[in-house]
């Protein structure tokens, strides 16, 4: 019985000594491009509200993804290489676009 409490307990410690890797905080104003046409627009995450321009947003460590229902616009951006990713709906069916992110800033 003891060696079953001394394992727990060196388990127990080495999780509490182990540090934890937290992502980014604060809010961060990223500038966007649509690659075809030349327009761009700022987009603002806020990591600790969860939100993109106030949107309730997923955020991963590698992805973001919300909803705008302004526009009724679906996106997700990559967040290591900035490819953002535009799904909108329309009485047509609907199309992607794929934009560009400055995420290096």
């Amino acid at each position: 019985m003891k060696f079953f409490y001394a394992q727990g307990l060196a388990a127990l410690m080495l999780v509490a000594a182990t540090p934890v890797v937290a992502g980014p905080t604060g809010e961060k104003m990223l500038t966007c491009k649509n690659t075809s046409s030349g327009a761009t627009w700022q987009i603002k995450i806020d990591y600790d509200k969860g939100t993109v321009d106030s949107n309730s947003a997923k955020i991963g460590d590698t992805e973001i993804s919300w909803h705008d229902p302004s526009d009724g616009g679906n996106y997700t951006l990559d967040t290591t290489t900035g490819k953002l990713t535009i799904i909108l709906g329309s009485s047509t069916g609907g199309y992607f676009m794929w934009d560009q992110c400055d995420v290096k800033n």
